[in-house]
C-alpha cells in the first residue's frame, strides 16, 4: 500500500461560526474521524484530535496560532490520537482513567486498527501492529452541564453515555450549533462498543432530539441540519420501541 508524506495526511475545510473542520483523508470513511477547531475570543477549541499517527501541531498551522483546549467527545482512538500534543485537556469524568492510560483494547484499536482502514498509509515508521494511542491525561474532568468558556463563546457539556460511558456532546446555544461526537451522526451508528450501554444510548438520543439546532457537527460523516438531525434520531427511536 502507498504510503503518504506527512505534508499531505490532513486537510481543512472552512464552515460558518469560525469553524473549521480537519480529517485525515487517507483514513476510510467509516473510521475517519471529523476534528473540529472553534475560533474564540480568547482561546480556541479542538474537539478531537484523530488517530495521533501524525502530528496535529507540526502539520496544521491553524491548531497552533492560539491559546487551546482540546475536548475529547469520548476515548476512543480515532478522537483522541493528538491531545497528547496539547498542554489544556478535557474528557468526561468517567472517561478519564482511559485517556490517563489509552491501552489497545480500552481505545478499540484492537481489533479495529489494521492496515484496511486506511486507502494509503501513514508515513514511516508507522505499523498498524504497533499503533498505540499515548497517553494525555486531562487537566479537567467533565461533568454534565459543564461550559467550555472561549471568552465570547461558550458550549455547554451534555454527557451523552451509550456509546460509551463518557461520551458528550458540546452545545452552543447562541449560534445553535451542536457537535455531537459519535452518540449522533449521519451513518452507520456504533452500539456494540465493550462498554457500549443500550439503556443511556436511548436517554441520549431522546435528550438531544428536542435541542433547536440549526448545524449539527457529528464525530464521523458529513454536517446536517434540523430536519436531518430530527429524522436520524427519530428513525432510531422507532426501530428501537419495535422491538
Amino acid at each position: 500500500m502507498d504510503r503518504i508524506e506527512a505534508k499531505d495526511w490532513y486537510r481543512t475545510k472552512r464552515f460558518a461560526d469560525d469553524i473549521t473542520l480537519i480529517d485525515e483523508p487517507f483514513i476510510q470513511t467509516f473510521y475517519r474521524c471529523n476534528i473540529w477547531h472553534v475560533r474564540g475570543r480568547d482561546r480556541d477549541m479542538l474537539v478531537d484530535s484523530g488517530m495521533g499517527v501524525v502530528s496535529l501541531r507540526e502539520w496544521v498551522p491553524l491548531v497552533t496560532e492560539r491559546d487551546l483546549t482540546a475536548v475529547a467527545s469520548h476515548t476512543h482512538f480515532d478522537h483522541i490520537g493528538c491531545h497528547h500534543e496539547f498542554p489544556d485537556r478535557c474528557v468526561h469524568r468517567l472517561e478519564a482513567d482511559i485517556i490517563a492510560d489509552p491501552t489497545r483494547v480500552a481505545t478499540l484499536a484492537d481489533p479495529y486498527v489494521t492496515d484496511d482502514i486506511f486507502d494509503a498509509l501513514p508515513p514511516q515508521p508507522y505499523a498498524s501492529a504497533d499503533y498505540t494511542v499515548r497517553s494525555a491525561p486531562a487537566t479537567r474532568l467533565l461533568e454534565d452541564n459543564d461550559v467550555i468558556d472561549l471568552g465570547d463563546r461558550h458550549f455547554d457539556v451534555i454527557h451523552t453515555p451509550g456509546h460509551s460511558p463518557g461520551g458528550i456532546a458540546l452545545w452552543e446555544a447562541a449560534t445553535a450549533t451542536l457537535f455531537s461526537g459519535d452518540i449522533v451522526y449521519d451513518g452507520p451508528l456504533i452500539e456494540d462498543t465493550y462498554h457500549a450501554d443500550a439503556g443511556d444510548y436511548y436517554r441520549s438520543m431522546v435528550r438531544l432530539y428536542d435541542l433547536p439546532v440549526r448545524t449539527v457537527h457529528g464525530g464521523h460523516f458529513g454536517s446536517y441540519d434540523q430536519a436531518r438531525h430530527r429524522e436520524i434520531i427519530r428513525a432510531w427511536l422507532d426501530e428501537k420501541e419495535k422491538g
